[in-house]
């Protein structure tokens, strides 16, 4: 059985797009209070509109940490609380290591790992008094990472370190946080039809094309109901990581 979330809030970075925007929806129709995070403010003001009644929205830059702090402290201002919090925001750069734009490896360090690593510090002492409290006793981190977390690929080497440090330090704080009752759980989608593919330069762009043209990917939407099964588990129970990937895609 499925578990409301009326009564708790969840905070989704990255939200603008994609994924975040999908889960921002889904929280919302179970009953959850969110608060929507991205750089893009007028994309989170049309979503904030599409879910109706008191959704807070935050331009906020997870890279910076006095901004991420930021966005935590006024989510938790704004609802009183924080239950849920979703580290959706990321960025897939891919290309050769050789002779590789540097810029591109520091883009993805920064948003992928350390707005992660900033967001989730900020939040976990909220989290771990909403774990303690009424309604449901339980509160969640869920950090979204990817199948390039599993699985390192020639031509993917700096995202997959990226993806692999995001399971590392996930399981590390699962084992740190379990017995307060902070669920932390990894999703890991294999190609979505997102914005991702769409930042990288023109030739990885049209190479991704080539590899994915055949594929039925998935869409945000099917990412946005793993996310909400994991955290509408009751409270005995944690899925501690999972794993969607399309069925026609090998690995």
């Amino acid at each position: 059985m499925t578990e409301r979330l009326d009564g708790t809030v969840a905070l989704v970075t990255g939200a603008s797009s994609g994924i975040g925007h999908a889960t921002a929806i889904a929280l919302a129709d179970a009953g959850a209070s969110v608060a929507i995070a991205a750089r893009r403010r007028d994309r989170l003001e049309s979503l904030a509109e599409r879910i109706g009644g008191d959704v807070l929205v935050v331009e906020a830059d997870v890279t910076d940490e006095a901004r991420a702090r930021s966005m935590v402290d006024q989510t938790v201002r704004h609802f009183g609380r924080l239950d849920t919090l979703v580290n959706n925001a990321g960025v897939m750069l891919l290309g050769p290591i050789v002779d590789a734009p540097v810029e591109e490896w520091r883009r993805m360090v920064e948003l992928n790992l350390l707005g992660l690593l900033y967001t989730t510090h900020a939040a976990l002492p909220h989290l771990v008094a909403a774990a303690g409290s009424e309604p449901r006793n339980v509160a969640d981190v869920v950090n979204v990472s990817s199948v390039a977390g599993r699985f390192a690929r020639a031509g993917s080497g700096v995202y997959n370190a990226t993806k692999f440090g995001v399971g590392a330090f996930s399981e590390s704080l699962r084992q740190e946080v379990t017995r307060q009752h902070v669920r932390v759980s990894l999703v890991e989608p294999g190609a979505v039809a997102t914005e991702l593919i769409a930042q990288n330069r023109p030739e990885v762009v049209e190479g991704l094309l080539a590899q994915w043209g055949p594929v039925e990917v998935l869409e945000a939407g099917d990412i946005a109901e793993a996310i909400t099964f994991t955290v509408t588990r009751p409270r005995r129970a944690t899925v501690n990581e999972i794993l969607v990937r399309p069925t026609e895609q090998e690995r």
